[in-house]
């Protein structure tokens, strides 16, 4: 079946009937600025747009110091300052807690504390491990890490990257905007995928003006 044609005039005339009010761009703007804890740029957007944030900006503050304390790999550091705005994250979260402690498990190994390291890992991830199977299997993968001295380079040495840290440091934001009442994820990204499915969807059926590169967001015609 032959798939319908649709010319970049009659796409860019339906699109000019879809109406999008200003207000509700704004408010997906300030969305992200807030969840992702841009604070001076949340300020700057409010007092520009009058677009006024659902969220004490205070509270982002306090948020993005657990998340960059994290990152820079002082997880202690993280976990005081998570447990001084809502003790009960990490109480109600032992997934997220069992992580956390991961992290520092490998903060230990990246820094060449073998003893130490493994004396935390008996003593504060084992027990977890024997209750929790996925727990087990993440720790053996943690300790193995000890096994090999070019742990950069071993089959698990993606825990030692950077991404590992930002990857637990998302988790932990999330929990916090969960506490707090707030979407764990901004909706910009989703509504971004939502537009990648809806063109693959479309794809099968018509040939129109797509958007190809998501960054520029810019019409390509269609190939005829």
């Amino acid at each position: 079946m032959s798939k319908k044609v649709i010319t970049r005039e009659e796409w860019e005339r339906k699109l000019k009937d879809v109406k999008i009010s200003k207000k509700d761009m704004n408010k997906l703007v300030m969305n992200f600025l807030v969840t992702e804890g841009y604070v001076d740029a949340a300020e700057k957007f409010w007092i520009e747009s009058g677009t006024r944030p659902d969220i004490d900006l205070a509270t982002i503050t306090d948020r993005m110091a657990v998340k960059k304390a994290l990152q820079s790999g002082n997880v202690e550091d993280a976990i005081e300052k998570v447990n001084d705005l809502n003790p009960t994250i990490l109480d109600t979260n032992p997934q997220l807690y069992f992580h956390l402690q991961q992290q520092r498990l490998i903060e230990l190994i990246r820094s060449g504390n073998v003893e130490e390291a493994l004396e935390f890992a008996q003593e504060e991830l084992a027990p977890r491990g024997e209750e929790n199977q996925k727990f087990l299997e993440e720790l053996e993968r943690t300790v193995a890490l000890l096994a090999f001295d070019d742990v950069k380079n071993c089959p698990y040495g993606e825990l030692l990257d950077v991404s590992q840290r930002l990857k637990t440091a998302s988790e932990l934001n999330a929990a916090i905007l969960t506490s707090q009442s707030h979407e764990k994820d901004p909706k910009l990204p989703t509504l971004l995928k939502m537009l990648i499915w809806a063109q693959n969807q479309l794809d099968e059926k018509a040939v129109y003006p797509r958007i190809n590169d998501i960054t520029a967001a810019v019409l390509e015609d269609p190939a005829v």
